[in-house]
């Protein structure tokens, strides 16, 4: 249930980030960019409420993903999720003090190797979404602000809301996510421990290699994907 609502959440909340007309119109990278530059800046629980019943309209009305569509999810993930997620930050934070020992080249790896894990440990969750809304909470930060929560509640007929707050940080591209708290419990920090386990096993080297390995591991079951 908990992956459920952290991808659920994940998905409807953090595509309000994205520039929906650059999208729909097929701009190019650089033109995009410079469109998102020129625009005035939203805050993020504006962005989040404007577009959250867009994205969970498209994901309860896309037959292929309704189906179990392990293609069409990622797809949806890639295209409307990822690009506002700090996965460099994310990763340091889930390796923790370790992270000052590491190359530039097994940070890259590790940051790699961690994003997959993530996109593949949470997407198919999205293939079970019926009936959830996404309730997003007015935004209390001070103007100026570079790090911001944004608070929302994921609501079911007949069970209690789940809260989900999702830490928000702004960089010279824009508002970028670098966890997600579900229920008082943080995404990244909830890696922390079994990550610090691997890195007294075998080292740094020897938790990339078990990322990559489990990487696989999804990817076979879900279809090489």
């Amino acid at each position: 249930m908990t992956r459920k609502l952290i991808t659920l959440g994940l998905v409807a909340t953090l595509a309000a980030i994205c520039v929906p007309a650059s999208f729909a119109a097929g701009e190019s990278g650089s033109a995009a960019g410079a469109a998102q530059a020129d625009a005035p800046e939203t805050a993020p629980d504006v962005l989040v409420r404007h577009v959250t019943d867009e994205v969970l309209d498209i994901v309860r009305n896309d037959k292929a993903i309704q189906s179990g569509d392990t293609r069409r999810v990622l797809e949806l993930v890639h295209e409307r999720v990822l690009p506002h997620f700090n996965f460099s930050r994310m990763t340091m934070l889930a390796v923790g003090k370790d992270w000052r020992g590491t190359t530039p080249e097994q940070q890259t790896r590790l940051t790699n190797a961690f994003r997959s894990l993530l996109v593949r440990t949470y997407s198919n969750a999205l293939t079970q979404y019926r009936d959830q809304t996404i309730d997003v909470k007015p935004l209390r930060a001070a103007a100026g602000d570079n790090r911001v929560k944004v608070s929302t509640e994921v609501r079911q007929s007949g069970a209690q809301p789940i809260p989900i707050d999702y830490s928000l940080e702004k960089t010279a591209q824009g508002w970028k996510v670098f966890d997600v708290i579900v229920a008082g419990v943080s995404l990244v920090t909830n890696y922390r421990g079994e990550f610090g386990d691997r890195i007294r096993a075998g080292g740094i080297d020897g938790l990339i290699a078990a990322i990559e390995t489990r990487n696989k591991t999804l990817e076979s079951r879900q279809g090489g994907q």
